[in-house]
């Protein structure tokens, strides 16, 4: 199974780094951290929603009711759980604002979209049997180089209450491990310089640099 980190494969340079990773990892199925950008994807990928995304895009796909010669492959996890190569897959989409959190999702607007809420928070946590799941933003304890403290408290809520054996993160373009209680997190490097790809057995992560485009 492939894994890949942020995308941001909105411009032709990311695309290219993008559909080389896919290429050489020759896989059946993807999961996706967030920020992927692009969505005409070759094979079936699970993606979460980062914070920098076409929204409407989505959103639409949030919804089910996306039809676009544009949007192909493209499986958006939402507080939702889905199963993947034998696996239960769930994942949180967008990222934290502590400004937007108590609204409902119906008072987000544009760019406003790219944030979860406490209802997507709150359904997350009564997911159950998850194995993998995917998170933009990352537990305590991820030792990633930011200028700021890294770590949100309801990931780590979301963690506490599904306890599963892998949590993948997006977003700070690094790669860096930890441990949040019984779950091993991962922080992704982006795919422009790499891809994992995840062994469903045992849930071994393989990392390898991303071929020239």
């Amino acid at each position: 199974m492939l894994v890949l980190g942020d995308a941001h494969a909105s411009t032709p340079d990311r695309r290219q780094s993008l559909f080389a990773a896919y290429r050489a990892a020759d896989a059946d199925v993807a999961l996706q951290a967030g920020d992927i950008m692009y969505y005409d994807l070759p094979i079936p990928t699970y993606f979460i929603g980062g914070n920098n995304e076409d929204f409407d895009v989505v959103e639409a796909l949030r919804h089910g009711r996306i039809e676009s010669d544009d949007v192909s492959n493209a499986y958006l996890l939402h507080s939702t759980a889905e199963t993947v190569a034998g696996l239960r897959v769930a994942g949180l989409s967008g990222n934290y604002a502590p400004t937007q959190f108590e609204k409902s999702r119906e008072q987000l607007y544009d760019d406003r979209r790219r944030h979860f809420v406490r209802e997507d928070v709150e359904r997350a946590k009564r997911l159950d049997d998850v194995d993998v799941f995917l998170a933009h933003e990352a537990p305590h304890g991820l030792p990633v180089t930011e200028d700021y403290e890294v770590g949100c408290e309801h990931i780590d809520d979301i963690l506490d209450a599904l306890e599963p054996e892998l949590c993948l993160v997006g977003h700070h373009h690094e790669h860096a491990e930890s441990e949040f209680g019984p779950t091993r997190v991962v922080s992704l490097a982006p795919a422009w310089e790499s891809y994992y790809e995840l062994d469903p057995d045992s849930l071994s992560l393989t990392r390898h640099e991303t071929p020239p485009a």
